[in-house]
């Protein structure tokens, strides 16, 4: 796999194709239109690459800036971008993957465009349903990954623990070694 997928969640996962955002040169993963057809098969939308071009991976990472606008905004109780809306709204309105059963079992056949509507879809069931209140970001400094918090009494602090969490208790476990206080996980300001 040449793509992460930490939160379990299409939509929420796709905000996190933009590694370390808020670093002076985030990682993009999505440079070429390929690179977008390798997400959509490995994340599950498509079951073959549906041959994206550069209109396509231009529209992909509209979306995905659309949906990270929306959550951020909700996760630090700010105003959104009105075209952020507009954005998401319009791809989740185009026709989505249509399953197909086939006597090799379930197959995905997408274009490009229907796969970014059912990634849209996913974000609109979220924003719009209880879900959004439980919206969170990774406390790791380096990471931006946005993911739902399910985990019981709401203290969830990581996008995923096999990654960013274990890298934290590493570093509050070294951290306490040399007798320096714990770290804390950074959340959005809300300035």
């Amino acid at each position: 796999m040449h793509h992460a997928f930490p939160c379990g969640n299409v939509a929420l996962d796709f905000v996190g194709t933009l590694k370390a955002r808020r670093n002076a040169e985030p990682r993009e993963t999505l440079n070429l239109p390929h690179d977008l057809d390798t997400w959509l098969v490995e994340a599950g939308v498509a079951a073959a690459e549906p041959g994206s071009d550069q209109a396509d991976l231009t529209a992909a990472v509209a979306l995905r800036e659309s949906i990270y606008d929306l959550v951020r905004a909700r996760i630090v109780g700010e105003a959104h971008d009105p075209d952020s809306v507009t954005v998401l709204n319009r791809m989740a309105a185009r026709p989505p993957v249509v399953p197909q059963l086939t006597p090799d079992g379930l197959v995905l056949e997408a274009t490009p465009a229907q796969a970014l509507s059912s990634v849209a879809r996913v974000a609109v069931e979220i924003l719009g349903g209880p879900d959004a209140d439980l919206l969170k970001e990774c406390g790791r400094p380096e990471c931006t990954q946005v993911y739902v918090d399910t985990s019981r009494g709401l203290r969830r602090e990581w996008c995923a623990m096999a990654t960013c969490g274990n890298k934290m208790k590493a570093l509050a476990h070294r951290a306490r070694q040399r007798g320096n206080p714990p770290l804390s996980p950074s959340r959005l300001s809300r300035t």
